[in-house]
């Protein structure tokens, strides 16, 4: 962990740079649990699930990869975090179990809510599985596994269109290249079809995010292998996508994500660095905000570490216009940060 000098001059490096941006405040920061259960933590997911009341789910045992990796669950109410419960696991009999990966968890309109999450021995193996609850997570369904080649969100949160249809950003890893894709549902999660993004492309992408833009252009930014963030563009709600093509924003390999504001703004936390750049090129951490897309501008930095892992984010705007954050912080817990507007735009 960094020493209090360090962590005073990262919070006062953080705090004039929201000032200077007049923009956005952070006007919470927590780690949502003590004295865990399990050793390690990674890959967040958060959720609203009514006003007042969220959902962070993240995998955690003994250290990625692990058997004993499990889905835990954490739920605020109130402004306090209970205790971590355990909500999937990759146990398939008495005698094999594999390792549970990154969970991503998604309410729809019509008030579904889900926990997808991956089991298997590693990326290029595993297989998706899902949970639903009608009742805020009160009660769930038993784990089902998702139907040969759905994968469900490998990383980030899916999107709901209009008329219903929910968009799942999902990519496959093997030895040879990295390739993203999207999953469509027309019929709340019942069956799903898989629509290809530039199949063909050189780039190594994995983990989308899809953004909103006016009419029916979607965006995704990816991770990928190539030093940046790596984008492409739909003009027909994701039926059909373009080619993948370099953003300016720099990315050492590391997941992100990334938000339509209701305002139309997109905000995206990223790790602003290169691969072999620092010590640990995911010790630093951003917020930046686009108009279009294109043209992003940092208005918070939440971590500007060098040794240490901030990682994975998972971001969300909830019914009261304020954006939460939760991150990887130092595999041995999971940091929530809530942000403000002020009135920027």
């Amino acid at each position: 962990m960094r020493s209090f000098k360090t962590l005073f001059i990262g919070l006062f490096f953080l705090s004039f740079t929201c000032r200077g941006q007049n923009s956005w405040r952070i006007a919470k920061e927590e780690l949502i649990f003590n004295n865990p259960p399990f050793a390690q933590c990674h890959a967040s997911t958060i959720v609203e699930v009514k006003p007042g009341k969220r959902m962070v789910a993240y995998f955690a045992g003994t250290g990625e990869g692990h058997k004993d990796v499990s889905i835990w669950l954490s739920v605020e109410e109130k402004g306090k975090w209970n205790v971590p419960v355990l909500i999937a696991d990759g146990v398939i009999n008495d005698t094999l179990r594999y390792p549970s990966w990154n969970p991503v968890l998604f309410k729809a309109k019509e008030g579904k809510l889900f926990l997808f999450y991956k089991v298997g021995p590693s990326p290029r193996e595993w297989w998706g599985m899902v949970r639903t609850s009608t009742d805020d997570g009160k009660t769930w369904t038993a784990p089902q596994k998702l139907p040969d080649g759905i994968l469900g969100p490998i990383k980030n949160k899916p999107v709901q269109l209009s008329d219903g249809t929910i968009l799942a950003p999902s990519s496959t890893e093997t030895r040879e290249s990295w390739k993203v894709h999207i999953e469509k549902s027309t019929d709340l999660g019942a069956t799903w079809q898989s629509i290809p993004v530039d199949p063909n492309t050189a780039f190594d992408v994995i983990q989308p995010s899809i953004l909103f833009h006016p009419g029916k252009r979607l965006q995704i930014v990816c991770r990928s292998k190539n030093d940046k963030i790596i984008e492409a563009y739909s003009e027909d709600n994701g039926n059909t996508w373009g080619t993948l093509s370099k953003t300016d924003l720099p990315n050492p390999n590391s997941g992100i994500d990334a938000v339509t504001l209701k305002n139309g703004w997109q905000l995206l936390v990223y790790n602003p660095t290169k691969s072999k750049e620092v010590f640990n090129e995911r010790a630093k951490l951003n917020v930046a905000v686009s108009k279009n897309g294109k043209d992003w501008t940092d208005v918070a930095i939440l971590e500007n570490g060098t040794k240490e892992e901030y990682s994975y984010p998972a971001v969300i705007e909830t019914k009261d216009g304020k954006v939460h954050i939760t991150y990887t912080y130092d595999r041995k817990n999971v940091k929530h940060v809530v942000l403000e507007s002020r009135g920027q735009r």
